[in-house]
């Protein structure tokens, strides 16, 4: 078996390796190979820096990276990794990585990064052995949002130009994909909540699929969550929470309030390849 970029590979080879590693995971996961297209672009997936293990000319395992500079470091966050049923237990994806990083690094890459669900402990382990630490512990919620709250609101539709991303609150604890600079090239839609001439309140959703991105208080008062989520409820009465940061405990405590389902809980793993290459 030999390690070979993905760069010239067709996308339904890609696609349809990951759909049959990804039968009988943890969550059930889109079958509709445009919506990994889509979803990839929009991530910045580099198919020149992601990486497949090959049985002859078969793709057997894969490493799926987007590539982006965020705040003076150029990162690749593995958005999806996987080995077909039939290969696993053969140490495909430390082999990959072996391969991988020492390239990553001639390309400027500084540190790689994932996200594993918490119940993949063997995944996991095979990530510490390689070299990535826990960093983050994102929880994930869905539901119909259960508020009675009924006040009289402002709610303004706004463009992403109009936000100083710099600037906002928990900008550092959103997942990669619920970032600015991710989020500005899906297709979502911008609210504020406006309270006595004042921003209070925004929030970020994509309705065709329900993803709430982000969501954020700008000014503590008294209920102003349950403002702030009137008015995802008028945009949209169910939501998908991808990755709250635990460490936003009222955020948190809020989300449990309104009776969302808990769906699934992950760890963000990190690995500054400029120390750790040497050593896999």
């Amino acid at each position: 078996m030999k390690v070979k970029k993905l760069e010239t590979i067709k996308f339904d080879i890609i696609v349809d390796c990951f759909l049959k590693s990804f039968e009988n995971y943890y969550i059930k996961v889109p079958t509709d190979k445009s919506y990994y297209k889509n979803r990839w672009k929009i991530a910045k997936v580099d198919y020149a820096l992601s990486y497949g293990m090959f049985d002859g000319e078969k793709l057997v395992g894969f490493i799926i990276n987007a590539v982006d500079n965020r705040k003076g470091e150029k990162i690749a966050f593995n958005t999806g990794t996987g080995v077909l049923p039939e290969y696993r237990g053969k140490r495909i994806i430390k082999t990959i990585y072996d391969f991988a990083i020492p390239d990553l690094k001639i390309n400027g890459v500084t540190k790689c990064s994932l996200e594993v669900i918490i119940e993949n402990t063997k995944a996991i382990k095979s990530y510490q052995s390689i070299g990535f630490e826990i960093c983050k512990t994102f929880n994930c919620f869905n539901g119909k949002i259960n508020i009675n709250s009924y006040e009289k609101i402002e709610l303004k539709k706004v463009d992403y130009s109009i936000f100083d991303w710099e600037n906002l609150p928990n900008q550092k604890s959103y997942s990669w994909d619920f970032k600015s600079e991710v989020i500005k090239n899906g297709d979502y839609e911008y609210y504020q909540i406006i309270k006595n001439d004042f921003i209070e309140s925004y929030f970020v959703i994509n309705t065709k699929n329900e993803y709430l991105a982000q969501f954020e208080i700008l000014k503590y008062s008294d209920r102003c969550f349950h403002r702030l989520f009137q008015g995802i409820r008028d945009v949209s009465s169910s939501i998908k929470i991808i990755n709250v940061d635990s460490k936003l405990s009222k955020k948190i405590e809020f989300i449990n309030s309104i009776e969302l389902s808990n769906t699934i809980n992950q760890y963000e793993m990190e690995m500054n390849i400029q120390t750790e290459a040497n050593t896999v």
